[in-house]
Parts: structure tokens; sequence; C-alpha cells
């Protein structure tokens, strides 16, 4: 059976009496062995952790989105570094600039940004970074921070991000978008990634994959992006599996490998 690992989804979204337990058990049984439940407010990180705290294969994050720079409460490199020391918490982020809905100004999401990038330093952790519509100055601000380790989620855009990041030593992280109709530009760009650098999420619930556009997205998912993926870059479905599996567990350090992979 394959291993698979959901780099990045939201499951504090799902708010039903016993949803998260479902999800969480159709995604072990679908292959995905590990996944990464996403932070994206410090004023909810204490129920990130917790989901995170109550399965062996679910990891989190502490961070802030750049939709929510400007209301969040402030929060200095320091704390949220303290934050990350939890055994459970493998990263920081997500984190970034959103140039398109501009929900927050963008000057508050730069230094909310570099507040994140160096508290992924000063903790040792990967950073997981959020860019929209901000290709270059997403780029120009992780320059500023030699040997910065990390990854774009949800990668969708142009070679500027994809070029910029790679040649910083990043990775880059797939979502179900790659198997959109209307995704051809992106498609060219992930069959061009170097296997040693590819990875792939869900971002569920949303961005659901083909086939199952209509649905919500859910973890067990990730398993359709990887196929695709892997005919797009004609390999078998296991090498894509196994690639981005060690990819995932080469940058994120303090997760452990499930022992039934």
């Amino acid at each position: 059976m394959i291993s698979l690992v959901d780099s990045h989804c939201h499951l504090d979204y799902y708010k039903e009496p016993g949803e998260v337990d479902a999800v969480v058990a159709r995604a072990r049984d679908a292959g995905v062995g590990t996944l990464v439940t996403i932070g994206t407010r410090i004023s909810e990180f204490p129920e990130v952790l917790a989901i995170a705290e109550r399965f062996e294969n679910v990891y989190c994050t502490v961070g802030i989105h750049p939709h929510e720079a400007a209301s969040e409460p402030a929060v200095d490199r320091a704390g949220i570094a303290a934050r990350a020391r939890h055994p459970k918490v493998i990263g920081i982020g997500e984190t970034g600039l959103d140039f398109y809905y501009d929900h927050s100004p963008r000057d508050r999401q730069a230094e909310v940004f570099r507040t994140h990038v160096e508290a992924a330093i000063e903790a040792g952790l990967p950073l997981i970074v959020h860019s929209r519509d901000a290709d270059r100055e997403t780029v120009d601000i992780l320059r500023d921070y030699p040997g910065l380790t990390g990854l774009i989620h949800c990668f969708s855009t142009t070679r500027v991000l994809s070029e910029g990041a790679l040649g910083m030593g990043m990775g880059i992280s797939l979502s179900g978008i790659v198997t959109f109709k209307n995704a051809t530009l992106l498609r060219e760009i992930a069959a061009e990634i170097p296997a040693d650098r590819l990875l792939v999420e869900t971002d569920a619930p949303y961005l659901t994959p083909v086939p199952h556009r209509g649905k919500r997205n859910e973890p067990a998912f990730v398993v359709h992006t990887a196929q695709h993926l892997a005919d797009l870059r004609k390999v078998a479905l296991a090498e894509l599996a196994a690639a981005t599996t060690a990819n995932f567990f080469r940058l994120f350090t303090k997760a452990r490998t499930p022992v039934a992979a």
C-alpha cells in the first residue's frame, strides 16, 4: 500500500461532532499516514494543537495567515518560537503575503511575515509560506534570510516564485489545483520541479481535486493529487508517493515516520 503525507490541511475547520476522527480515519484507510494541521490564527492555536495531540499521526504548525495579519493579537518572534517548542509543532506558518484579497494592509502583512521568518530561524523549524498575487514581493523578503528552510504551500502561480524558492533550497507543495482543467501553466511547472523538492497537500477542506470537485475536500483526497502528478511526471504512483513522503520527513525533522511505513 502507498504511504502519503498531507503536508497541509485544516482539521480544526471540521466542526461537527466526531468529524475530525472520521476524516483522520478515512485518510489512514486511503494510505495517508501523516497529516499536518496548519495554524492560521495565534488566538486559535490551542485548538489546533489539541487536535495534533489527539492523534499519533497528526502534527501541527503555529502561525498567522496573511488574511489575519491585522486582526490577530500582536505576537513577536520569541512568542511564536516559544509555542513551537511543543513536540507536536513541526513548522512555522502559514504566513506570507496575499495581495489578491488584501484582507490586511500590505505593510502589515510584510511585517508579520518577517516576524514569522525570524521565528522559524530561531526555532530551527521550516517555514510554510502562503503567496498569492505577490510572487516577487514574497521572493524578495525570503532572500533577506539566507539559509532559511521551508516550502511554498499550495503553489499555483508563476516561475518567479517557483524558481525563486527552489533557488533558495525550499520545497514546493502542490494541491488539488494541479488537477483543475484550467491549470495548464501550473502543470507545466509541476512537471519541472525536482523530485527531491516536491510535496503534496490538500489544503482541506478547500481546493478539492478531480474527481471529487463539488465536494468538501479532506486529507484522503491527496491520493488523487498524487496520482495526477505521477501521471504528469510519467512515474508510478508508488514512486511519487515515496519521493514526496521522504521529502516531507527530510524537511520536517520533528515529525516521526509512521511505524507502519
